[in-house]
């Protein structure tokens, strides 16, 4: 019997389910790839990742890897159906999780209301006991108050609880001792400390954290052990590893222990694989978007690095702080504009693109579910970008009675003709989409001009090349696979830890630095090997958080992961120059200070490698499949040569205008764009000259 290997994976959206099935043959070198979709399954999301294996026809039993992603936690957390919390904090600090921070957006609102807290008052308890910034017990803990929280939690119907002391980051005995005095008092409770998720001072964002960590757990304990039963109840006996927000993976009861480190699984592991999908084409510096059914995201990988950072906020807009996460979270910018985002129009006869979105169900007019109101995918759709008769791949017949009463709607109220309302819609949501990636480019010091975009996702093709065209990139990539590269990422990933510790160091304490390096990296290596990872497999990739003396804002500067002497110190310094200036535009003749470290541990757990696609001779014209009247919203009516994806071969090339149709998704190619299939199947297009 010829020995294969096979690798799936799936992504949890908030409109469709996706999954990526993978097989390789030892024998003879050959990989098969498959893709699916179907639709997410809210509130059971399990039962959508069990309906697309179903329909993509995996054999459950032959499964060697499967990597998941879901956005149960983010959901639960918008939604607010997580668990009922109960907090305990130091004494005196009942109420930071109320006062938060000043830097409130809308800073001149007399009226500003802060966000409520996910705690309320009464269920927030104080304990006597204090540390201090290094770690230095101030005031000896009481545990005897433990007896009367516990029992006043239990009659409130508090099923989880959250632990946050001052300074525990420095030195987490005291909030230890709680965490097992909680469990001795309430078997069997959820109960979660902050020191097991972060190790970084900022007392408001650590509790926080601590609270939507508690509050999602009952909840995403639930559906991954649904999840694990499904699966072996179809055979699977291999292990399950669940996507993070830091671009890894981590397993299935480590992230039991943490779930609100899988906050923004999904999109992680589409940047991520954009990142690998750089390094295979020899295009380190990418700008990536992913545009699916109900957000565009996006993010910046320089020299092929992904950036992590714990500054991530949810539900943060120009009339609220919104709620910080203090999680190693891909730095990312995220937006209302999807493919199913609704047109609308203001009282002043304004149109808005989002962020309100039809999801899955209803949908798009189009999808003739009952939707009554025109989205992002209807505009295209009525601008012939979409093919009508190949509708969602040909699988749903799309409702052109409905589209075209939506689109009337809008222009009844906007006193305009529907094809300009559809026109509208493109160029708004383009509009978004381009203040979106500027975010996480210009406004950073980047020049796009020295970028690749690669775009992803249902609407990422559909819309990239007027993006790229906008902000002057080199060129727009669209990887094959794209409606389901997020998942096609989770199989690029390793297992992956990103360990962050405050530290408050001179920056020519060489010793110190190097203490602390060599701590962590023993902490990483006593947690993999719970994992059964050996240490020899463990790559390390530490980064030094500095700032100018009696300065707030921080960079991570990149050092080995040897030993720490005089010389590295200095070559750190002087990379802290060069970061600094370009994050924030000036350098200062000012002393430079060490506030913590970034510790990156990972090791390969079945990373997939591509082998070229097979030549078969396949003519260009084979891929035809006509030609159509296409808007272009800003470019005017052109005829559109209609190519299908699924002949595309390695090395075919044409120039558009042209309208590529792939089963999942449309790639639309602008006149004067350049295309040329690589050895991959990834589509490239030229959109200079």
């Amino acid at each position: 019997m010829t020995e294969k290997i096979t690798r799936v994976s799936t992504d949890v959206g908030g409109t469709f389910t996706d999954l990526v099935y993978f097989e390789m043959d030892m024998a003879t070198g050959v990989q098969t790839v498959r893709t699916e979709k179907s639709d997410t399954t809210p509130p059971d999301f399990e039962k959508g990742v069990l309906n697309v294996f179903d329909k993509a026809g995996v054999d459950v039993e032959a499964v060697d890897f499967f990597a998941h992603g879901t956005t149960v936690v983010i959901n639960a957390l918008t939604e607010r159906k997580g668990a009922k919390v109960g907090l305990i904090v130091t004494q005196g600090f009942r109420d930071s999780l109320e006062i938060g921070r000043g830097n409130r957006p809308d800073f001149f609102n007399l009226k500003y209301v802060k966000p409520e807290p996910f705690v309320e008052r009464y269920l927030r308890r104080e304990v006597t006991g204090r540390m201090d910034y290094r770690g230095t017990e101030v005031t000896a803990l009481d545990l005897s108050e433990l007896d009367a929280i516990v029992a006043d939690f239990r009659a409130d119907g508090v099923e989880a609880v959250a632990i946050c002391l001052l300074h525990s980051y420095a030195n987490p005995a005291h909030e230890k001792a709680i965490l097992e005095g909680v469990r001795a008092r309430w078997p069997g409770v959820t109960a979660v400390a902050s020191h097991q998720i972060t190790r970084e001072w900022r007392e408001y964002e650590r509790t926080n954290t601590t609270v939507f960590s508690a509050y999602v757990q009952p909840k995403a304990e639930r559906y991954l052990e649904k999840l694990e039963s499904g699966l072996k109840g179809r055979g699977y006996r291999g292990n399950l590893f669940i996507m993070q927000s830091n671009c890894g993976v981590d397993s299935v009861e480590a992230v039991k222990a943490v779930p609100i480190t899988m906050v923004e699984s999904g999109p992680a592991s589409g940047f991520w694989g954009a990142a690998e999908l750089g390094r295979i084409i020899g295009e380190p510096n990418v700008l990536a978007l992913d545009i699916g059914g109900t957000t565009a995201k996006c993010s910046l990988i320089e020299g092929g690095q992904v950036t992590i950072k714990t500054d991530y906020w949810i539900e943060r807009n120009r009339r609220s702080a919104g709620y910080p996460i203090m999680v190693p979270v891909v730095d990312l910018v995220e937006i209302g504009n999807g493919g199913g985002s609704i047109a609308w129009v203001d009282d002043f006869a304004k149109l808005h693109v989002g962020p309100q979105s039809a999801g899955s169900t209803p949908g798009p007019a189009a999808y003739g579910r009952g939707g009554a109101r025109a989205t992002t995918t209807d505009a295209n759709l009525a601008l012939g970008r979409i093919n009508p008769d190949y509708f969602c791949g040909g699988t749903v017949q799309a409702d052109i009675g409905a589209l075209n009463g939506a689109l009337a709607e809008l222009a009844d109220k906007l006193g305009t003709a529907p094809v300009d309302v559809a026109r509208g819609i493109v160029r708004i949501a383009n509009s978004n989409m381009v203040n979106a990636l500027k975010l996480v480019s210009v406004n950073r010091g980047y020049d796009p001009r020295d970028f690749t975009l690669v775009v992803f996702g249902g609407g990422g093709p559909m819309h990239g090349v007027a993006l790229g065209q906008e902000l002057g990139v080199k060129k727009v990539v669209v990887p094959r696979g794209a409606p389901v590269f997020s998942a096609w990422g989770m199989m690029m990933s390793d297992l992956r830890r990103d360990y962050f510790v405050t530290r408050l160091l001179d920056a020519t304490d060489h010793a110190g630095l190097d203490d602390l390096l060599a701590g962590m990296m023993e902490l990483a290596r006593e947690e993999f090997a719970r994992e059964g990872v050996e240490r020899e497999k463990i790559s390390m990739r530490p980064l030094v958080r500095c700032r100018y003396q009696n300065q707030e804002f921080a960079v991570e500067v990149p050092i080995e992961a040897g030993r720490i002497g005089p010389a590295e110190i200095q070559a750190m310094v002087t990379s802290f120059h060069e970061v600094y200036e370009r994050e924030y535009t000036y350098r200062l003749q000012a002393g430079v200070e060490i506030i913590g470290l970034h510790l990156i541990a990972a090791s390969e757990v079945g990373k997939l490698e591509l082998v070229p696609m097979p030549v078969t001779g396949a003519r260009l014209e084979d891929s035809v499949k006509g030609r159509r009247m296409v808007d272009y919203a800003t470019e005017g009516v052109h005829e559109a040569t209609i190519y299908d994806a699924t002949k595309f071969e390695p090395g075919m090339r044409f120039n558009g205008p042209a309208i590529i149709e792939d089963p999942g998704t449309t790639i639309v190619v602008h006149p004067g764009n350049r295309v040329e299939i690589d050895t991959f199947g990834n589509t490239h297009i030229e959109i200079r000259g």
